[in-house]
């Protein structure tokens, strides 16, 4: 059986005071590994921009990032994660006793 499709809500704070929130999704075995993973995939997206390489994609577990604004600061203590609901879909993810 797959894993759950989870999606990581994270607060951001540019260094002009404007606030906002990065979205990571992918599959993770809960809340926890979910928010680890997001970190993970941030964190790497971080150091390939600022050593001047490309941001790595999608990772072999499906995780990845399309961008990293430098200037935007990540509250991780303040992230949280949920079961994704595809906002196109009759169905949501509270229907599945997953």
């Amino acid at each position: 059986m797959p894993l759950p499709f989870f999606e990581v809500d994270v607060p951001i704070t540019s260094t002009d005071g404007l606030r906002g929130v990065h979205v990571f999704t992918g599959h993770a075995d809960s809340h926890t590994s979910a928010v680890r993973i997001a970190h993970e995939v941030y964190d790497a997206a971080r150091a390939a921009q600022e050593a001047g390489l490309e941001i790595p994609r999608v990772r072999p577990d499906g995780w990845g990032a399309r961008g990293y604004r430098p200037g935007w600061e990540p509250d991780w203590l303040s992230a949280t994660a949920g079961r994704w609901n595809s906002p196109h879909s009759w169905l949501r993810a509270s229907d599945f006793d997953l």
